[in-house]
């Protein structure tokens, strides 16, 4: 099964930019060497009626389930996992990915993160 993925709102793409700096910047204060690939979380707010989709859409871009959260408030969370680099245009790719599943299932797009990755000789 073959999705086909809507367009985003280049407003709303731009925020969210803004604030993938500020957790790029973090990383990079922390010795993370951006090209290397390593687990990326991501999280979306919803209803498990909604998660199941954004699984089924999720799991076709390399996605894997890793929770599924409530919060104090009783709103439900879903994190999710994939492997890649945190470089400026993976993670601008990752975001247009992600806003595009919020679109089509019904749900919010709660952001990334991932742990710095120092180089090392090996």
């Amino acid at each position: 099964m073959s999705v086909k993925l809507p367009p985003v709102d280049e407003a709303r793409l731009a925020a969210e930019w803004e604030a993938d700096k500020e957790v790029l910047a973090n990383l990079a204060a922390n010795g993370d060497v951006a090209k290397l690939p390593r687990a990326v979380d991501v999280s979306f707010k919803g209803s498990e009626k909604d998660f199941d989709r954004v699984l089924t859409i999720a799991g076709q871009f390399g996605f894997v389930e890793l929770d599924r959260e409530e919060n104090e408030d009783g709103d439900l969370f879903l994190f999710l996992e994939c492997e890649q680099a945190v470089d400026e245009a993976s993670i601008r790719a990752l975001t247009k990915k992600c806003l595009q599943i919020e679109l089509l299932c019904g749900v919010e797009y709660d952001g990334w993160g991932c742990e710095a990755r120092a180089g090392g000789v090996h």
